[in-house]
């Protein structure tokens, strides 16, 4: 069995994500959690940014 990076449980699989430009291995459930995250972040960026006024690329 292999160990999640993230959780440190065991998992029968894991699943290769980027974080941060870096690829990670980690568990589905993990997985999950870290791109949910990645997209509020990336979409209340964009909230931020257009509150702002900012018209430049990221």
């Amino acid at each position: 069995m292999a160990e999640c990076k993230e959780c440190g449980n065991e998992a029968d699989k894991l699943v290769s994500v980027k974080v941060d430009g870096k690829a990670k291995k980690m568990c589905e459930d993990c997985a999950d959690r870290v791109r949910e995250e990645a997209e509020v972040a990336k979409e209340s960026e964009s909230v931020i940014q257009g509150m702002m006024g900012f018209k430049g690329r990221r």
